[in-house]
């Protein structure tokens, strides 16, 4: 019985932390695909939350962009990485 509650309160942690906390960072690119690319750079999934997830993923995205001689775009979107 206690490892059954021990299961059903783990299963209940998972659901709880959902996609809707989690935040990705993309970026386009100059040689592959051009504007139209998303490449993958980062994903910020805190159990902090959502405003800390989104917070760091802005800041990661301003530091990258921000840099002298970067061309390419960089950019957050809620949710895990997607193609």
């Amino acid at each position: 019985m206690k490892k059954l509650l021990i299961l059903i309160f783990l299963g209940g942690l998972l659901t709880a932390c959902g996609d809707g906390d989690i935040y990705t960072l993309y970026r386009n690119s100059m040689v592959i695909g051009g504007d139209n690319a998303r490449i993958h750079v980062a994903t910020f999934d805190s159990s902090s939350g959502d405003a800390y997830n989104n917070g760091n993923c802005q800041i990661a995205q301003e530091l990258f962009q921000t840099q002298q001689g970067v061309k390419t775009k960089f950019w957050c979107e809620k949710g895990r990485f997607k193609k």
